[in-house]
């Protein structure tokens, strides 16, 4: 039972009771209220527990479209910074408190590696060679141990240029033109890269945000990385993150490969595996 003193739930069927003009304004009625004649009261933190149990889709899609009130409630910071803590979607630093909550939910329960097969698993399924130089792409294990011991397995160029892509498209992904161009999310891109010890070997990689013409925004293209022969071959990692990239992003371009410098038939050039292109917070 509810204490004295506090807002009791009252559901009500039939006419709600009259109220003079004055008590009426300011005042919002769900769709039940209005067309079935449901009168429907209940405390804040009541409906906030009720809406951290419902699908937080449901919570966006249905709920705060009930009434005035609702809607206050489901875009409320506390119930999205509840729902965060509640499933343990909290920021890597805690010290950088996300501006908007909800959005950082959506985002963290979204967020994944939108490459496909990129540890090697699948031999080169998903991946368009661009080049494929010398012996020509292969797949191989490791000739050193990857710092994620669940990675296995890596690609290996040879002594011609060897380069292979994947295309994104980001609405086939689930994210929309208009979430793109309204929220622009950090756009994380990862990749890591080993040389052979006993053959040295060039590494490249280029990203690329695209439109819904495949024309190039704006692109990551770093500094071409030579390894020299005699080298201690271990596993190196490049990132980088898009923001603030402006409206019309559609599609991503990941592009990376290379080849070794002393033109040795076989398979002495640069490894790659472990790719990622990751859509999530910043914080």
């Amino acid at each position: 039972m509810l204490g004295r003193g506090r807002k009791r739930a009252v559901l009500q069927r039939g006419p709600a009771a009259p109220r003079d003009k004055k008590a009426r304004m300011g005042q919002s009625h769900s769709l039940a209220e209005l067309s079935l004649g449901y009168s429907l009261e209940l405390p804040e933190a009541v409906l906030e527990e009720i809406f951290l149990n419902i699908p937080a889709e449901k919570v966006v899609r249905v709920c705060r479209l009930v009434c005035h009130e609702w809607k206050v409630i489901a875009d409320s910071v506390s119930l999205w910074k509840e729902r965060c803590r509640r499933e343990r979607l909290l920021p890597r630093d805690p010290a950088k408190v996300p501006e908007d909550w909800r959005l950082f939910y959506f985002l963290c329960k979204k967020k994944r590696n939108l490459i496909r097969n990129p540890k090697a698993e699948r031999d080169l399924e998903k991946w368009e060679l661009l080049q494929n130089g010398g012996d020509c792409w292969v797949v191989e294990g490791m000739f050193v141990p990857h710092p994620d011991e669940m990675v296995t397995k890596c690609f290996v160029t040879s002594y011609g240029k060897c380069l292979k892509c994947q295309l994104i498209n980001l609405q086939e992904e689930g994210y929309s033109p208009v979430f793109m161009d309204t929220f622009q999310p950090a756009i994380k891109v990862s990749d890591w890269y080993a040389p052979r010890w006993d053959c040295g070997s060039r590494y490249e990689l280029r990203v690329e945000l695209l439109n819904g013409n495949k024309k190039v925004l704006t692109s990551f293209r770093p500094d071409e990385v030579v390894f020299e022969q005699w080298n201690d071959q271990q596993w190196h990692q490049v990132t980088h993150v898009f923001k603030d990239y402006g409206r019309g992003v559609r599609f991503i371009r990941f592009i990376h490969g290379g080849q070794d410098t002393q033109f040795w038939k076989g398979w002495y050039g640069i490894r790659v595996t472990n790719s990622s292109v990751e859509i999530g917070p910043e914080a």
